[in-house]
């Protein structure tokens, strides 16, 4: 993990709840991202957040505690990761009609969301022989790295993650689905829209990979390459450190 007495911290989280009017939201958030010198961006629809910012440790949880109180969510998904620099350049705050797209309607994740494997479980987990691992991210993503034996879609966009499934149904009936995403949120959705279609030994990474390197430090070599993330570190290495690089273009 990175040493925790630099500066910045880089708080992404997530949290699923109705939410009746995410625009009365917005400029409450944003008033307390520029307030406390937030950078990062915030989306709020009305199935919940997500976001990703980057500040004193002390601000980036006082923003997300006052989206907590603001939305009365339970449950919020929060990971923190450390920085010499701020990997944005400002603050956004963004009404959205998905927090992420997926694009199958409402889904009721809180009921039909796949079981949690935690970080120490994961690798006895998909080493299975019954076990099916799915990476739910898209291609650009899974090029940079993915577990050990997993399956990658292909796809563009997570949008064409329900194409992928209704064409390869068939490999997936009888098996345990592992699934799996960079920190959590797209496995909530496509294990919920997985077990809206009927199957029910659907599982997914508690955390995702980015919860898996810093409690794991890839100790067995299960996971193989680096782990794209959304802001300027483009990618990060097992120990959470930002992959050196002159140019890259995605």
């Amino acid at each position: 993990m990175q040493d925790i007495l630099k500066e910045i911290a880089i708080l992404s989280f997530y949290g699923f709840v109705q939410i009746g009017e995410p625009e009365i939201l917005l400029p409450k958030i944003l008033l307390v991202g520029k307030k406390k010198y937030l950078k990062g961006t915030v989306l709020i629809a009305h199935e919940g957040f997500n976001g990703t910012v980057s500040g004193t440790i002390e601000n980036v949880n006082l923003l997300v505690a006052e989206i907590v109180k603001l939305t009365n969510a339970l449950g919020v998904n929060i990971k923190i990761n450390y920085s010499e620099a701020h990997p944005f350049d400002r603050l956004k705050v963004k009404i959205k009609k998905e927090i992420v797209a997926l694009g199958v309607g409402e889904l009721d994740i809180e009921n039909l969301k796949g079981k949690y494997i935690d970080a120490k479980d994961w690798d006895q987990f998909i080493n299975q022989e019954d076990t099916i691992i799915i990476d739910t991210r898209n291609d650009y993503e899974v090029e940079l790295g993915s577990f050990k034996g997993s399956i990658d879609p292909k796809t563009e966009t997570f949008k064409q993650f329900p194409e992928w499934v209704e064409e390869n149904k068939q490999k997936l009936i009888n098996k345990k689905i592992a699934m799996y995403c960079t920190g959590g949120i797209r496995c909530e959705k496509s294990t919920s829209y997985l077990r809206r279609l009927g199957f029910n030994e659907v599982y997914h990474l508690k955390g995702g990979i980015l919860q898996y390197l810093e409690d794991t430090q890839n100790k067995n070599n299960l996971w193989q390459g680096e782990c794209f993330v959304f802001d300027d570190r483009i990618s990060v290495s097992d120990d959470l450190s930002p992959i050196a690089r002159e140019h890259m273009e995605f």
